[in-house]
């Protein structure tokens, strides 16, 4: 699973990075985790605030720290 987070270096975004990774590791799913913090490719995704979040070249966040359950509904839904 390729996730991206899009986010320029905030603590959100660094959050979401961290609450993504702990939830992937207590799940035992593989995901390729990578930080986008160009602004240009951030905006090549639509996305108007951050952090956003995609999976899979597809948008599913956009605007704070998502939560933990939406996490693991997104990593159970594409695993």
């Amino acid at each position: 699973m390729d996730i991206k987070v899009l986010g320029t270096g905030c603590a959100n975004c660094k959050n979401t990075i961290a609450l993504i990774d702990q939830v992937a590791k207590a799940k035992g799913v593989a995901v390729k985790l990578e930080k986008v913090e160009e602004l240009r490719d951030i905006m090549s995704y639509g996305v108007m605030s951050t952090p956003g979040v995609v999976i899979n070249g597809k948008v599913v966040h956009a605007g704070g720290v998502p939560s933990r359950d939406k996490i693991e509904q997104w990593l159970t839904a594409q695993a």
